[in-house]
């Protein structure tokens, strides 16, 4: 105990300059990092998926798909006589059987007429439910199975933004986040210049950064002025993705984590709400403040003439270990409160997907090799029924088989 009054703490002295210097110095190593691990010239690329995965991306056996090699189909075979598939090779596939119109099956699930555009906003406000690491996987799943996604990053912090190779500090300018398209002053720009592509051909996103925080800002200033008649903020982001909505079969929402301004656009923005949640307590207690706060908040937005009709709301059991006895009883109540609205998949907890997120990817995106085959594909499996519940509530809001 003598050793530690000895101690000197030093004074902080003027607190802003010294986080304003951390910022800066925290900045710079980690553009520095970025830059060495992916160079100004590098782009983030998919790896080929196997037979297997090719198959089940398209939507048929992998006996079938060994017969449309047989007839000359598909890529040419690569080192040792194995045959890998582009993302770009399980596309053209996707579009060839569908051209080739046999039996009733439509190989591509793009929204026919009278069917509307799915908006799938995932939020919660306390951060670690997963809520990014779901937005992610959800898009990317959707994509490879064939819709054309658009992936809106809603968050400042940018997370989804940087899986899909687009890094805020270095890739994301000024006005090229969502906020472009939903400012209230003649800086405004057309969603279609926002958009970008990714190294997906089907999922293309809208990126995220810091400058997502005046929105924040500036709503309560235009709902105090005639800027806020023109459009109310809860509409603007609805009125946005309309003005791409003919490209695309599915937005999927990274929102926030907490319930401000952009949090209650997306609300309104979407067709369908996903909400995420990891089966302890405090998590659990956390949900249920901001179910009551996002209803009182929703009723006042639906009297302003808001829209708060939705297909489908579902929660989503996250992070989830079975043999956590706790957690098992959070979940069993859970599934007594709501039901079927708690997605039948629950999200198992796994080191593969957190150690996929250390180098900036998604588990679909990872080498099987890297990980024991056993933890890679309990983890995959998890995500696929999760993200496969999911599509079949989409396909139902479509009256689809």
């Amino acid at each position: 105990m003598a050793a530690a009054s000895n101690v000197k703490v030093q004074p902080v002295g003027d607190l802003r300059s010294l986080i304003n210097a951390d910022a800066a110095e925290l900045s710079a190593r980690l553009q520095a990092q970025q830059l060495r691990d992916f160079p100004p010239q590098a782009q983030k690329n998919l790896r080929r998926f196997s037979p297997g995965e090719a198959a089940r991306f398209i939507g048929i056996a992998e006996g079938y798909l060994r017969q449309l090699v047989a007839e000359g189909k598909g890529p040419p075979a690569q080192a040792n006589n194995r045959r890998t598939y582009s993302i770009e090779d399980i596309e053209a596939l996707r579009a060839d059987l569908d051209r080739s119109g046999k039996g009733t099956k439509r190989y591509l699930p793009y929204r026919r007429d009278g069917e509307s555009l799915q908006v799938i906003s995932v939020m919660n406000f306390k951060g670690g439910s997963g809520k990014t690491t779901t937005a992610a996987h959800l898009a990317e799943y959707l994509a490879f199975r064939g819709y054309r996604v658009l992936a809106i990053d809603l968050d400042p912090q940018a997370s989804l933004s940087t899986l899909f190779g687009h890094q805020p500090e270095l890739d994301v300018g000024e006005n090229e986040t969502i906020y472009g398209a939903i400012r209230y002053d003649n800086q405004r720009r057309e969603m279609a210049e926002i958009v970008r592509g990714t190294y997906i051909p089907n999922l293309h996103i809208v990126p995220g950064q810091l400058e997502l925080m005046e929105f924040e800002h500036e709503t309560p200033k235009a709902l105090l002025s005639k800027q806020g008649r023109e459009s109310l903020f809860f509409a603007r982001l609805g009125e946005a993705i309309g003005q791409v909505s003919d490209a695309y079969d599915v937005v999927v929402i990274d929102c926030p984590p907490q319930l401000g301004f952009l949090t209650l656009s997306a609300l309104c923005a979407a067709t369908a709400v996903l909400i995420t949640v990891h089966p302890q307590m405090l998590d659990v207690m956390s949900m249920s403040q901001f179910l009551n706060m996002t209803g009182s908040l929703l009723d006042v937005v639906a009297n302003a003439g808001g829209t708060t009709h939705y297909d489908w709301m579902r929660y989503l059991v996250t992070r989830y270990e079975p043999s956590d006895g706790p957690q098992t009883t959070m979940v069993g109540l859970m599934r007594s409160i709501f039901g079927s609205r708690v997605l039948t998949h629950p999200m198992v907890k796994s080191t593969a997907v957190a150690d996929a997120g250390l180098t900036k990817q998604t588990l679909y995106e990872v080498e099987r090799q890297q990980f024991t085959r056993g933890t890679y594909d309990r983890a995959v499996e998890a995500l696929d029924l999760v993200n496969g519940e999911i599509e079949g509530l989409m396909r139902q809001a479509w009256a689809r088989g």
